[in-house]
């Protein structure tokens, strides 16, 4: 897959009728955005829907990149191709790398509501989430959280979000819950010292203590770091029986590895991943990652529904050598949902009020081959079940991909926050 390098820091991509991508910068997206979208001829432009333009913020050059990046993209854009045309809808897909810095974040976002992007998807960064989320409410557009951590459906929720996949929440309900009943009572945390971190390891803390464990110590880690030495060192002494990881991208990888050679697990110590893709999985290779304990909304190989959606995304545009994780799904379903909204509303409402097309996305279930049966809260979160799985041991594996075992599922209900503790400002209580 072509890799899109960004050394401005507002820089996007553009795809406009499912054609050629083009690397844009700022002032050649302003000079082309009417003509393009358009057409030159009034006569043309009066025939034609509005135009609605999504953009795909996320890390395309940098830490990140593989947990959502251009397979991130690639998903919206298999969303677009299935429904838009059935549709009649005028879809546009802009990309943007925000080189995991909210400032930079927080520019694009400014820069393409100026130009009239309705929606942003993927986001990808909890910062990034947070540094635009009063933005989108401001301007009433709408943000696509598919790749984001922090809770958006709690105190920092707005009537024009939506947040699918996963949060902090669900990632340690599901394996702090489930781990600890199974025996791994003490833990210890190393977690990335940024907003996503803290916020990981303070609901694992909270959800192991309530599950009847409890957290001997923890360190955060400078982000992006390399050697984790010092921390693993750190974990090994405490004797907790659960080293818990609350980092992610090349950091989780590095991490895992060292741990491997540190031989944490062979000194009958549990390595617990709180956010884990499978393309880190892959990274690591089944030698180094077998055993590992991970928490995911979405497997390629689930079922057959799973299985046909990775397929199709695989042979249209995305990687032909790995397959989505859950977040790049979620830009698939949730992409999907928000295009339905769309034709129910019609272009116009949708483009005139985010919270509108939100609140539509809300009032009727969403239905695809990577989630299956999902629905939106009040909230904004969507709701789906979560699993644990363990890595499994290059012996076990059947094939490339074929990595996780299932260890258990928890339903939706469970595995996320409930509404009434989110403290959710526009959500009305009884």
């Amino acid at each position: 897959m072509r890799r899109y390098q960004n050394k401005r820091p507002l820089t996007a991509r553009r795809d406009v009728g499912g054609g050629s991508n083009e690397i844009l910068t700022r002032h050649a997206i302003l000079a082309t955005t009417g003509a393009a979208l358009y057409g030159r001829h009034p006569a043309f432009a009066q025939q034609r829907q509005p135009t609605i333009r999504i953009g795909v913020l996320n890390d395309e050059s940098s830490t990140y990149r593989d947990n959502g990046g251009p397979g991130s993209v690639a998903c919206v854009r298999q969303a677009v191709a299935e429904y838009a045309g059935q549709a009649g809808l005028n879809v546009e897909v802009i990309v943007g790398d925000h080189q995991n810095k909210p400032d930079i974040g927080l520019s694009i976002a400014r820069q393409w509501f100026d130009q009239g992007v309705d929606a942003i998807a993927d986001i990808q960064g909890s910062g990034i989430a947070l540094a635009i989320n009063d933005l989108v409410r401001e301007r009433d557009k709408v943000m696509l959280a598919f790749n984001v951590g922090v809770s958006l459906t709690t105190k920092n929720c707005t009537p024009n979000t939506v947040q699918w996949a996963y949060d902090t929440y669900m990632l340690t309900k599901v394996a702090g819950t489930t781990v600890v009943r199974d025996g791994g009572t003490s833990w210890y945390f190393i977690h990335a010292d940024y907003a996503f971190g803290k916020a990981l390891q303070d609901d694992a803390t909270t959800l192991v203590i309530k599950a009847g464990g409890n957290v001997v110590g923890g360190i955060a880690m400078p982000f992006p770091s390399t050697d984790f030495s010092s921390a693993l060192l750190q974990a090994q002494t405490s004797r907790a029986k659960v080293v818990a990881l609350a980092n992610g991208g090349d950091d989780l990888v590095n991490c895992v590895k060292q741990a491997a050679q540190f031989g944490l697990t062979r000194g009958g110590q549990r390595l617990v991943a709180l956010l884990t893709f499978i393309n880190n999985v892959h990274s690591l290779g089944l030698p180094a990652a077998q055993g590992l304990l991970l928490t995911e909304s979405f497997y390629w190989d689930m079922n057959d529904r799973t299985h046909a959606f990775s397929k199709r995304v695989v042979s249209s545009g995305f990687d032909p050598n790995a397959r989505p994780n859950m977040s790049q799904a979620a830009n698939y379903s949730g992409t999907l949902q928000y295009l339905k909204a769309v034709a129910s509303l019609g272009t116009t409402a949708a483009k005139r009020s985010g919270s509108a097309v939100v609140a539509r996305m809300k009032s009727f279930p969403c239905e695809d081959d990577a989630f299956g049966a999902t629905s939106i809260r009040e909230d904004g979160r969507a709701m789906n079940p979560a699993y644990l799985f363990e890595v499994k041991r290059p012996t076990d594996s059947h094939g490339p991909w074929d990595y996780y075992k299932l260890i258990a599922t928890m339903p939706a209900e469970e595995a996320f926050r409930p509404l009434a503790e989110g403290a959710c400002p526009f959500v009305k209580f009884p």
